[in-house]
């Protein structure tokens, strides 16, 4: 796969009034991604419960996402599990369905205990799709792994094949810098914080996986837009509208309140899962004024919550 660069969405997961996997939205969040000028989908994540999900719903999704994105948008699968065999089992049935690439996050009830240890468990979980793109999903605010990224990309470099990058959710950007320098360039490193994205598009990024580009993407468009021009000032307006988008998010809960803007803006995925609770009503009519005033939606048509 070439490298990756641009917008990847990390797409919600859409469940029915009773919880489970609606599979068949899919297609209308292909259509809207496509519409929002994303570059590609990471399936299964954070954003998408990836951790709520059973192993057999994982699998449907990216059956779903694949056969209705795979000829349009690179769809990786996020294939991490605390059980190193599920993670393995993830990561083969997304090769056999030719899938884009694997991602793996940290396990995080038994957590590594050194760098070593990190790199083992995703050698085992990359083994399992040698064909495959392999990155590793950085994010120690959920899996409480905190280690160097530039000494995994070291060691992991030498011990995994298909070892292709990173998604880094973390806000240490001198180690992000660091990967992104290493090697001349080598590793595809997607930042992960939607809101500091200018920021690391100083640090070298040319990529980035988020949930606010589910809706919102034609903003950090344009912010990489006036930022390869060189337009400082205009790069800087757009990232200050995704701060107060975020601080809004963060206000409600940002997978939920996520899933309402969803339906706002005509896609409705439903509800998340517990132990993640839904919006009231009244909270998602806040959220919907709220939003409504963010310059980020100036020109764009919301739906008000029924």
């Amino acid at each position: 796969m070439e490298k990756l660069t641009g917008l990847i969405a990390a797409p919600y997961t859409p469940m029915h009034p009773d919880g489970s996997v609606n599979p068949g939205i899919v297609p209308d969040m292909v259509d809207h991604l496509q519409k929002e000028g994303v570059a590609g989908v990471f399936i299964c994540g954070t954003t998408g419960e990836g951790a709520s999900l059973t192993v057999d719903e994982r699998m449907l999704l990216a059956e779903q996402w694949v056969a209705h994105a795979g000829g349009k948008l690179p769809v990786i699968v996020h294939a991490g599990h605390n059980s190193v065999y599920e993670a393995r089992r993830l990561a083969k049935h997304a090769q056999s369905i030719r899938a884009h690439g694997i991602a793996a996050l940290a396990p995080s009830f038994f957590k590594p205990d050194s760098l070593d240890g990190l790199v083992e468990y995703c050698a085992a979980v990359a083994e399992a799709a040698p064909a495959l793109p392999f990155f590793y999903y950085h994010i120690p605010s959920m899996t409480g792994v905190n280690l160097s990224m530039p000494e995994f990309l070291r060691v992991g470099g030498k011990r995994i094949p298909t070892l292709s990058g990173v998604k880094f959710s973390a806000s240490d950007l001198m180690q992000f810098h660091r990967c992104t320098a290493m090697e001349s360039g080598r590793y595809t490193m997607l930042f992960g914080s939607d809101e500091m994205l200018l920021g690391a598009l100083a640090m070298g990024a040319e990529g980035a996986v988020g949930s606010t580009y589910n809706y919102a993407a034609p903003n950090y468009v344009w912010m990489m837009e006036a930022f390869k021009q060189g337009d400082m000032e205009t790069a800087r307006r757009f990232a200050d509208h995704a701060v107060a988008l975020v601080e809004v998010l963060l206000k409600h809960g940002v997978i939920r309140a996520g899933k309402a803007i969803m339906a706002m803006r005509g896609v409705d995925c439903g509800e998340v899962r517990l132990p993640l609770t839904p919006l009231s009503a009244n909270r998602k009519q806040s959220l919907y004024e709220e939003v409504r005033a963010l310059a980020i939606f100036e020109n764009v048509d919301l739906q008000r919550p029924s």
